[in-house]
């Protein structure tokens, strides 16, 4: 069951790169991770709308050569990738912050040309590396920690006690390919 708990994540972190996930995933995978969630059932559901309606929003606007990721946890929006400008930065964040339910944007979109497949590709590899040394390490539940990868950082976001959110933060950097970590976390000590 471990293995196949494992294999889970990794397909679930491979997700933008490939619609089997849904197949490898059964319900009752699903249900043990909501049921250990640390939010509630309908903030995990908020999350779930907020990244459809920001993705979506983001979308319709039709920004330009910009590639922008939308992470939600606990209703605190993490926005990620690359845009061609500051105001498109901003307009990017303002979008984002007008989703109904959001409590924060924490603004990680860089002004910076826009990332090819390849470095998105291997953004995915390193977060499944990512969430399979967390799942091995004791010290957490890796189920408190949702990982995000842009160019080589690995940003952390969740709802931890301190010393988790540190050990988190030290996995993460210790695996290779990482850049640089962020800690996006929101702590319950």
């Amino acid at each position: 069951m471990r293995k196949f708990f494992i294999v889970s994540l990794l397909c679930l972190a491979a997700l933008p790169l490939s619609g089997c996930a849904p197949v490898v995933i059964g319900g009752g995978v699903a249900s043990a991770l909501i049921a250990d969630d640390r939010r509630t059932p309908s903030t995990v559901l908020m999350d779930k709308e907020i990244v459809l309606t920001a993705s979506g929003r983001l979308y319709e606007a039709r920004l330009s050569e910009s590639n922008v990721n939308v992470s939600s946890f606990n209703r605190r929006v993490l926005l990620t990738g690359e845009t061609n400008s500051e105001a498109q930065r901003a307009k990017i964040a303002a979008i984002a912050g007008g989703v109904a339910n959001v409590r924060e944007v924490i603004d990680e979109v860089a002004v910076v040309p826009t990332s090819s497949f390849g470095s998105r590709g291997s953004d995915v590899l390193l977060s499944a590396k990512v969430i399979a040394r967390l799942i091995e390490d004791k010290r957490f539940n890796a189920n408190h920690i949702k990982v995000v990868t842009e160019r080589g950082n690995i940003y952390l976001m969740g709802l931890v006690k301190r010393a988790e959110g540190d050990a988190a933060a030290e996995v993460a950097a210790g695996t290779e390919g990482a850049r640089g970590v962020v800690k996006a976390f929101e702590y319950l000590d």
